[in-house]
């Protein structure tokens, strides 16, 4: 068995064409400059990030909030001009070392935009710093210093692919929940596109609906298999772009569809990408790797690669290990690949007592929050928590302190009946946040 397994690693060592591994480069480059070149055009960085006077951080960063000023443009430029370093080769480790930094500290510092593909953002950043990707066909190559190649070990390759298996098997996993198999998430979707454009009646069919009910499980479950196929590669490719510009078009999410189009570079006969996107690259012979023992760098390479591919399949089934619904109590939610499945409404409002003056008052969160953070977090325990802590500071600043709150919460999951979610008899200015474990004052319908 040790042989078995000390093969499969030492044959991912075995040099192949870095063809799809430095085209993938170049398109991941452009797409991190849109991503932050177009935030700043599209007015997000504005919505997010400078007009709150406070945003959601993960919870115990609370110190790490937006620069002042037009700060934000200046940072989110610096990414952009990153991306663009990134897609030609440019200083590349260097570059994206940087965006990488920067794009994980605006990850952390704000949730009430929250999207999977920006978590998956900074995995492949990270996967793009451990692989050669500017070797060929880039500024840096051109360098009198540089190490020129036109190979890479096959593990460059494969991470990406096993990344991708991950993604898509968890969304298909997840999807297996009456909310979107009896259609309760795609209805209340569709409905909100309406009057979209050219396309809003047509979302509206119910053969439609069902089509992508049932197609967005069957693809998120098999694409990656098809794709490894030779026989049904190309299929599988038309259909994957099909899938991926139709969630573009009609679910807005930035980035994430084009992306995963540009990762089936990797599924592809790296031959058939060079003679399609660098004819004039050297064809040269490769040799398989003969060596019979497993070097000790490339043996703790492997299992550090092992650790973290088995992290990734623990973080979306963590969920299992709390009490109550996830949908509900959003504990287990985040970095779970838990993609395109519900739409919450929540109504929020807090208690406010302030026992040595004997007062109590309400307070609606729309007087301290954007209209935006409100309704991003009247659904999310995590958020409203945070709300206290800030409300409890901002009241001591005027001097009213030792202050109790409770919220009082109202949520809807894919249109159905509301549910209380946070125990309107727990002081929230005295809870601690847990989050290895269920805290009880999260409530879920039984």
């Amino acid at each position: 068995m040790l042989n078995f397994f000390s093969k499969i690693i030492q044959k991912q060592f075995d040099p192949v064409d870095n063809s799809p591994l430095v085209l993938f480069r170049m398109i991941f480059g452009f797409l991190i400059f849109a991503e932050t070149f177009g935030a700043i055009l599209t007015g997000w960085v504005k919505q997010a990030l400078i007009e709150p006077e406070f945003t959601f951080t993960l919870i115990g960063l609370e110190w790490l909030q937006p620069l002042p000023g037009s700060g934000m443009y200046v940072y989110f430029g610096v990414m952009a001009i990153c991306g663009l370093c990134v897609m030609v080769g440019y200083r590349y480790r260097l570059s994206l070392s940087i965006f990488t930094v920067l794009w994980t500290l605006v990850y952390w510092m704000q949730k009430s935009f929250y999207n999977n593909h920006y978590y998956l953002l900074i995995l492949l950043c990270l996967f793009m710093l451990c692989v050669p990707a500017h070797a060929y066909a880039s500024f840096d190559a051109k360098r009198w210093n540089s190490v020129v190649s036109t190979t890479c070990p096959r593990w460059c390759i494969s991470i990406f692919i096993i990344q991708l298996w991950i993604v898509f098997t968890f969304a298909a996993l997840n999807k297996l929940y009456p909310g979107w198999l009896e259609g309760h998430f795609i209805q209340v979707a569709m409905s909100s596109k309406r009057g979209y454009w050219l396309i809003g009646d047509l979302l509206q069919e119910q053969w439609l609906q069902k089509l992508v009910i049932i197609g967005g499980v069957i693809f998120d479950l098999l694409i990656v298999y098809f794709l490894l196929w030779k026989k049904t590669r190309v299929v599988a490719f038309i259909v994957s772009i099909g899938f991926h510009l139709f969630n573009a078009v009609v679910f807005q999410i930035g980035i994430f569809p084009f992306m995963m189009i540009g990762l089936t570079v990797f599924f592809f006969n790296p031959e058939t990408i060079r003679k399609i996107f660098f004819p004039r690259k050297t064809l040269i012979a490769l040799s398989n790797n003969e060596q019979t023992k497993l070097k000790a760098g490339r043996l703790a390479l492997a299992v550090a690669f092992a650790i973290y591919f088995g992290f990734q399949i623990y973080l979306p089934l963590r969920h299992h290990l709390y009490k109550g619904d996830v949908f509900w109590t959003e504990e287990g939610h985040r970095l779970a690949w838990r993609m395109m499945l519900r739409v919450k409404y929540g109504s929020l409002s807090f208690d406010i007592k302030h026992p040595e003056s004997n007062r109590t008052w309400q307070v609606n969160p729309k007087e301290f929050f954007t209209s935006k953070q409100v309704a991003a977090a009247a659904s999310k325990p995590d958020m409203i928590l945070q709300m206290t802590r800030w409300m409890k500071k901002h009241y001591a600043k005027e001097g009213i302190t030792g202050i109790e709150v409770y919220a009082n919460t109202s949520v809807s999951l894919n249109g159905s009946s509301r549910h209380v979610i946070i125990d309107p008899e727990v002081d929230l200015a005295k809870v601690k946040w847990q989050p290895f474990k269920h805290s009880e004052w999260i409530l879920s319908p039984e």
